[in-house]
């Protein structure tokens, strides 16, 4: 599949962010806790999704859609055997949020296998902070390299201290999802406080379970015999939103981007408006007015404005990608500096055959000289080597003079939801083949 993008389409009107697939992943998983009935809302219809649900229907979970976008669960007839089946083997392997489904397996049942997980290909992702936490709960690890397969197992979790390697948000969450049915008290020091985990949190409680410190980086979790059912409402992707409000600006468009959940996208706003975007809460809308010029802000003393991802409540690195393309027609310099991925920045040569004046200095950074518009970019073929790179390209292509070609398109239907037909709703023309 490929995108057909002809670029220099202004766009008008409202659009309506997706639940977020980084909140599902981990909230999907967590029916697995329960042999009651949870319905969850908002889920968007992506491909990390639907492949993480198959995956729960082939455990043996009862899955009915429910209504739009909402789907209920229950997990009361789980079939641990298909673990080490050839299939999961496949199936698991091909999605990295699958990692998650091991903390609740391994809390409910003793055992959790999961293969090496596959994914986007942006460097070494390690999960080693999720299996030294099952660890710490008293679970012993054993990595089979030949068939490569992760395998944990424990006749009964037992709470502990721990003090994290990383604030891993899916480690984080596989972790509280199995301490939350472990015997005794844990305390997880250095814990991802993002406000998915947040959510995933709150759910978890009205389960049944004990979590304290939710949003802060020091949960506290009593563990209890078991869980209930419940219901849970997705929020809206903060990835989706940062990469609107990037194309809004890239291509002088006037949209409005609704129900936005403000509360919750921390600094995503301020680090675009530090790009120079102007940008109005309306009630829980972002509306973005169309900007002719766009200045990047410099620090006090006149150096070079830096823009960095950092554990939340710092900046995501998921719109690391999205600022950087953003930046190619501001006015002004910027040093883009992806820390947590080695190889995120490396599409950036396809931004550069466009026309964009980038220099790439080293795998994790790259200063981006901005156009100011003096220059269009001009259009290519090009391929997504990642989900948000693959938005990032989409982004660029249709700010570009002429039409784009972008292969790979699977790459952004595993984040973005119907995303070509939302577009073109408001202006955009993008034809999917």
């Amino acid at each position: 599949m490929i995108f057909e993008v002809t670029g220099g389409k202004r766009l008008k009107g409202d659009i309506i962010p997706q639940g977020a697939k980084n909140e599902a992943l981990q909230i999907i998983c967590a029916v697995l806790l329960t042999n009651e009935k949870v319905t969850i809302g908002n889920i968007p219809e992506i491909v990390d999704i639907i492949k993480l649900i198959d995956l729960l229907k082939d455990l043996g979970v009862k899955v009915e859609k429910s209504g739009h976008e909402e789907y209920t669960f229950q997990a009361d007839d789980v079939n641990v055997d298909y673990l080490v089946s050839p299939e999961f083997k496949k199936k698991g392997g091909n999605l990295r949020g699958s990692i998650m489904i091991v903390g609740p397996l391994l809390a409910r049942y003793g055992k959790g296998y999961m293969p090496k997980p596959g994914g986007d290909k942006i460097g070494r992702r390690r999960v080693d902070t999720h299996f030294l936490g099952f660890e710490s709960l008293g679970a012993q690890f054993n990595y089979d390299d030949e068939n490569e397969f992760f395998k944990v197992e424990a006749k009964r979790l037992k709470g502990a201290y721990m003090l994290l390697d990383e604030a891993s948000v899916t480690g984080t969450a596989n972790i509280v999802m199995a301490a939350v049915l472990a015997e005794g008290t844990t305390t997880i020091y250095n814990a991802a406080c993002e406000p998915y985990l947040q959510q995933l949190c709150s759910m978890l409680n009205r389960m049944g379970a004990k979590i304290s410190g939710i949003g802060s980086n020091l949960l506290t979790i009593e563990g209890v015999e078991k869980l209930g059912g419940t219901t849970h409402r997705l929020l809206p992707d903060m990835i989706e939103i940062g990469s609107f409000i990037g194309l809004a600006a890239m291509t002088q468009s006037e949209i409005t981007i609704k129900n936005v959940s403000f509360n919750n996208l921390g600094v995503i706003p301020g680090i675009f408006q530090r790009l120079g975007i102007k940008m109005e809460l309306k009630g829980d809308d972002l509306y973005i007015p169309a900007q002719d010029h766009y200045e990047i802000d410099t620090y006090i003393d006149g150096s070079i404005l830096t823009v960095s991802d950092a554990p939340w409540p710092g900046f995501t690195p998921d719109l690391i990608s999205i600022v950087l393309v953003t930046a190619i027609q501001a006015r002004g310099n910027v040093l883009i500096h992806q820390k947590m991925f080695e190889s995120r920045l490396f599409f950036v040569d396809k931004l550069i055959d466009m026309g964009a004046k980038i220099i790439l200095s080293d795998p994790h950074r790259a200063v981006v000289m901005g156009l100011d518009r003096k220059n269009q970019l001009r259009a290519i073929q090009m391929a997504s080597p990642d989900i948000r790179a693959g938005v990032s390209l989409l982004i660029a292509a249709m700010s570009a003079k002429g039409k784009s070609t972008i292969f790979n398109i699977n790459q952004i239907d595993r984040g973005y939801q119907h995303i070509d037909t939302r577009l073109n709703a408001i202006g955009a023309e993008i034809v999917r083949k």
